[in-house]
């Protein structure tokens, strides 16, 4: 968590780079990512490919998830998808960094919308106990508020059918979500029935 005289870092969308928006608004940090540095991870993934198919074909952005996830390893970070059938209750919320969602977005040429769906990545962070929506679109970031609100806003977020989630959690963290009750009766069952066999 930041300190609480720290403003919030809100990059603006440009171009189609809202993938290094989200990952600079998640670590609070224009420094965190460069667009160079993704360009550079769509080569290492299909560096022999003529149009690269992790970013757009005129290197405006439009980085696919395999970039994110790359970039986030880089940093020792991992993002893991979300299943939407679980309840977002189960998340522990204070052994998670932040979360990357991306979902579907209107299309703008200048002024006039275009009847296309484009996918757009956000990124949401707690920052001095609030948790915001950190959306490059925005004018601003969103306040989404308590642990609860969050709860409330996945459910929402995650009942359009498009829309995913990705927790962003340390590399060796596996302690990020709440075993459902079915899942801890298993292990033990599992467990008895070893210890019968020997």
């Amino acid at each position: 968590m930041l300190p609480t005289d720290t403003p919030i870092y809100h990059e603006k969308q440009s171009k189609e780079l809202c993938a290094l928006h989200a990952l600079n608004n998640l670590f609070q940090s224009k420094e965190a990512f460069k667009q160079m540095e993704l360009d550079a991870i769509c080569f290492s993934l299909s560096p022999n490919n003529y149009i690269n198919p992790h970013r757009s074909i005129l290197g405006l952005g439009n980085y696919d998830v395999n970039v994110l996830i790359a970039a986030l390893q880089n940093k020792g970070f991992n993002a893991v998808w979300f299943d939407k059938r679980k309840d977002p209750k189960m998340l522990k919320l204070d052994k998670i960094f932040g979360f990357v969602m991306n979902i579907p977005s209107e299309c703008r040429l200048g002024f006039l919308w275009l009847p296309l769906k484009r996918r757009h990545w956000i990124s949401i962070k707690n920052i001095n106990g609030v948790y915001y929506n950190l959306d490059s679109k925005l004018s601003q970031p969103l306040r989404i508020g308590s642990e609860n609100d969050l709860f409330n806003y996945f459910r929402d977020q995650l009942y359009v059918n498009d829309n995913q989630l990705f927790v962003v959690v340390t590399k060796d963290n596996n302690s990020w979500m709440r075993k459902e009750d079915g899942e801890e009766n298993l292990v033990d069952n599992t467990k008895a029935h070893a210890q019968e066999k020997i």
